[in-house]
């Protein structure tokens, strides 16, 4: 039977449709993953160790007068809150480019050893040369996640790099760099007093000085992962399919790579190694935008902050009046996401 003219007429228009229709669903979770970061910034700020009643939150924010709640609020919530954003918009978007350049779900800073790389050489800076203010280790930082970085590229594989390679050379750099932290800070007892808090992972002593230190660094690597957004899409086909759609597979990487380091070099610095964030966040988003990497970047921008913040929030609230770092916070989260995942079918033939 052919069919009528009025009828094709009509699938066209709904097959035209129906990339409108999820076009609009997505911009529409954008907006609620937003509205959703909002109020955990909100709670970020309200709830903590000490209840501070609502009346005395909005008078430390809007009519500071020096008081002790005042001082609380917006010396030490406020740019803690500040932080925990930029951090987690930093470590989702390293995640979702990394598991993009490497088309590895499992990927991410802190199981490649990105984030490892960078502890070993704050570590580095302040136990034996001296190096006391994070503007001074940042830079260290940085060095040491592009080098970690490049050293599991080469060991797994290079141009012949695969999934399993690639974890298999960021777990064992990974064990071999925080085997060398955990030395250092044993035979140092002032490294291990300045770093017991920073090694797990926390936003306690967040203050603006901290956020100006890293906020250029993280600026310039949420643009560059933003901007390869398109060759990465192009990227997860395979690398015959990307050079076929025009793209540049060696500039993809090497802005890929500046990103990721960037990204995870200045918030290791910031307030420590924290991990699972990066990998948990862009591959639920994933799951629910599809692969296209022009809206995983923002929503895994956009919901990962709402993970570490809520980590956080969290852990002021598990053991009151004491606090519990976000990292191991999120390390209790992430820990059974990963076997999880691990376990999956899909995963165990990688």
């Amino acid at each position: 039977m052919v069919d009528s003219p009025s009828k094709r007429s009509a699938d066209a228009a709904d097959s035209a449709t129906r990339p409108r229709g999820r076009h609009s669903a997505r911009a529409a979770g954008l907006v609620v993953s937003l509205g959703v970061l909002l109020l955990i910034c909100v709670a970020s700020i309200v709830v903590g160790a000490k209840p501070v009643p609502l009346a005395d939150v909005w008078h430390g924010l809007f009519h500071y007068s020096g008081t002790g709640n005042d001082v609380l609020i917006q010396d030490l919530r406020v740019p803690r809150t500040l932080l925990g954003l930029l951090v987690g918009i930093a470590l989702g978007l390293s995640g979702a480019v990394m598991q993009a350049l490497t088309r590895n779900p499992l990927a991410e800073p802190g199981l490649m050893g990105v984030n490892a790389g960078a502890s070993a050489a704050v570590v580095t800076a302040i136990s034996f040369l001296g190096v006391t203010s994070l503007s001074g280790y940042v830079w260290f930082a940085l060095l040491g996640a592009a080098v970690v970085s490049v050293v599991v590229y080469v060991l797994g594989g290079s141009r012949a790099a695969t999934p399993v390679r690639l974890a298999l050379a960021g777990t064992a750099a990974t064990a071999a760099l925080y085997g060398y932290v955990n030395a250092v800070q044993l035979l140092d007892a002032v490294a291990l007093d300045r770093l017991r808090f920073w090694i797990v992972g926390s936003l306690s002593h967040a203050d603006m000085t901290t956020i100006r230190s890293v906020a250029p660094f993280l600026a310039v690597g949420v643009v560059l992962a933003l901007l390869i957004a398109r060759p990465l899409n192009a990227m997860e086909m395979g690398d015959d399919t990307a050079r076929a759609l025009g793209a540049n597979l060696n500039r993809t990487r090497l802005l890929g790579m500046v990103a990721v380091t960037l990204l995870c070099g200045a918030a290791t610095a910031a307030c420590g190694p924290i991990v699972f964030v990066g990998l948990m966040v862009p591959y639920l988003v994933r799951a629910l935008t599809g692969p296209d990497l022009r809206w995983i970047l923002p929503y895994s921008a956009g919901l990962s902050p709402v993970l570490l913040l809520g980590s956080d929030v969290l852990g002021r609230l598990l053991v009151r009046p004491s606090e519990l770092q976000v990292g191991i916070v999120t390390a209790f989260i992430g820990g059974p996401v990963f076997i999880h995942l691990v376990r999956r079918k899909r995963m165990a033939q990688l």
